[in-house]
């Protein structure tokens, strides 16, 4: 077994033995539901591979890499009832399950839970880490709040994108890479390093999906793609289209907002506009320069480039994947 098989084995045990207790049932069965849906559990595999990169004891990790895949969790719980999302992976969100204020409750009570993990580690490291991970917290919020405030907006920048991208899922993997480190007792140079990677890989991460959704998935798996067009929701994608297309840009705009339309017709439509404008191009572009500035990151750190090979071959895993 390789080392990342051997941390992703370990995680699945810890999880494994969480017990929640019995009652009430109508808050512990659905965080009991969310944390069986699966998933890549990538937010703890990040917080023990770093540890176990500085050196640290990944014993002292465990804990609150379990902590941050539970908030993770929470987040997508709420998110699931403010974008009215049907189902996760597969399965009926627990909103849809049960209702809304049951899910907002079962949040909540993750999130409770999620710190109470944090705090289970080293004592030298138990600031650190609770104050990162409490403005982890913060900044996920404000991404989620730039993501709605967007909806209402016509004049998106790349940039206020990129920035909303960054706090909504780059910072949470920076953080998961951070907390390792500092469990590990890495110097306050290396965790910078370890955290800037982290934020790179995440924005990469995140223009990767917003690729695949519409040409990554379907040609390959034979599921629908292009769930963020029929959304209307403005991806990288669409604002790369904005900021080119001139006298052509409110016919895009129109076409992209519109709901009257049949599904595949105006996934259709858009993707002949994103291939005539090499959009799948530049957004690949994209993420290679982001992925590029990780790699950068990780070299500044003080170990052997034998000490890195693992965690580099495992984000670029992540950075090849197609579904």
């Amino acid at each position: 077994m390789n080392p990342i098989q051997d941390l992703q084995q370990r995680i699945d045990d810890a999880f494994g033995r969480i017990q929640f207790p019995a009652h009430p049932a109508d808050l512990y069965d659905p965080i009991t539901y969310t944390l069986g849906l699966g998933g890549k559990r990538l937010r703890p595999l990040l917080v023990l591979s770093s540890c176990q990169m500085f050196g640290g004891d990944t014993s002292d990790a465990i804990n609150p890499a379990i902590g941050i895949e539970l908030f993770h969790n929470f987040t997508l719980l709420h998110d699931d009832i403010m974008d009215e999302a049907p189902l996760r992976r597969g399965k009926e969100t627990v909103y849809k399950k049960w209702n809304s204020n049951v899910a907002i409750l079962a949040g909540d009570t993750m999130f409770a839970i999620a710190n109470k993990f944090m705090l289970r580690t080293r004592s030298q490291a138990i600031s650190q880490v609770v104050e990162l991970f409490n403005q982890t917290a913060i900044e996920v919020c404000e991404g989620q709040q730039y993501d709605m405030d967007y909806e209402k907006r016509q004049d998106i920048t790349i940039a206020e994108y990129i920035e909303m991208i960054r706090l909504k899922t780059a910072v949470l993997l920076a953080a998961s890479l951070k907390t390792g480190a500092i469990i590990a007792g890495a110097g306050a140079a290396d965790c910078d390093y370890i955290y800037q990677f982290g934020i790179n890989i995440g924005l990469a991460f995140q223009l990767k999906d917003d690729l695949l959704d519409v040409f990554g998935i379907q040609e390959k798996f034979g599921k629908v793609s292009g769930g963020d067009i029929i959304a209307g929701k403005k991806t990288y994608l669409y604002l790369k289209v904005l900021e080119s297309a001139g006298q052509h840009g409110e016919y895009f705009r129109k076409l992209y907002a519109s709901h009257d339309m049949e599904s595949s017709e105006k996934v259709t439509k858009v993707k002949e506009i994103f291939n005539q404008m090499n959009i799948e191009q530049h957004t690949r572009k994209l993420i290679d320069e982001y992925y590029q500035k990780a790699l950068n990151e990780l070299s500044c750190i003080s170990l052997s480039s034998e000490a890195t090979d693992s965690l580099k071959e495992y984000t670029e895993g992540l950075m090849e994947r197609e579904n």
